[in-house]
C-alpha cells in the first residue's frame, strides 16, 4: 500500500497572511466568522469551529509552476495555529469535504489528465492510493470541485 503525507500552507504565507492584512494578489485578508460548514484552514488542516475567526486570503501555490500554475482562496485560522502535516491519512478539511477533485503531476508540474478525479472527500483514500503507486505522479494537489480552492498537496512517502 502507498503511503502519503498531506502538506499544509507554509508558515511564512500564513504568517505574512495574518502581520499584514494583505494577501498574495495585493489584495485585502477578509475575517470570516465561522457560522457553518466551509471554513476549512490551510495551515493546521483542521475545521474551523462555531464561533471562530477564519482569514479569507488569495494564496499563490507553490506548485506546479508553469502552464498549470494558479492562485487560490485559501481559509487559515485569524489566530496563530501550528503547521500540521497528515502522516498517511488525509486531514478532516478533505473527508469532510462533500466533493472533491485531486488533480496529479508529474516531475516538470505537468497535469495528467488521465489520473484526474472528482468524488466525495470521504471516497478519496483508495483512489489517491492507487494513483501515488504510479511512478510518473510526483505529487497531487486536492481542491474543492466547486470553487476549486487549493485542500493540501499530497507527497508520496
Amino acid at each position: 500500500m502507498t503511503q502519503f503525507r498531506c502538506l499544509p500552507m507554509d508558515t511564512a504565507a500564513a504568517a505574512r497572511f495574518r502581520s499584514t492584512g494583505h494577501d498574495d494578489r495585493g489584495g485585502p485578508v477578509h475575517r470570516r466568522r465561522v457560522d457553518g460548514p466551509g471554513f476549512p484552514c490551510r495551515h493546521c488542516l483542521r475545521l474551523g469551529s462555531p464561533g471562530e475567526t477564519m482569514l479569507l486570503a488569495s494564496w499563490d501555490l507553490p506548485a506546479p509552476t508553469g502552464p498549470y500554475w494558479s492562485p487560490s482562496p485559501v481559509f487559515l485560522h485569524a489566530h496563530g495555529c501550528a503547521a500540521r502535516i497528515e502522516e498517511d491519512r488525509l486531514p478532516e478539511t478533505v473527508t469532510k469535504n462533500a466533493i472533491i477533485s485531486l488533480r496529479h503531476y508529474d516531475a516538470d508540474g505537468m497535469c495528467l489528465y488521465d489520473f484526474g478525479v472528482v468524488l466525495p472527500g470521504d471516497e478519496a483514500e483508495a483512489p489517491l492510493r492507487e494513483r501515488l503507486a504510479d511512478p510518473r505522479v510526483a505529487f497531487v494537489n486536492i481542491h474543492t470541485a466547486r470553487p476549486g480552492c487549493w485542500l493540501t498537496r499530497v507527497e508520496r512517502v
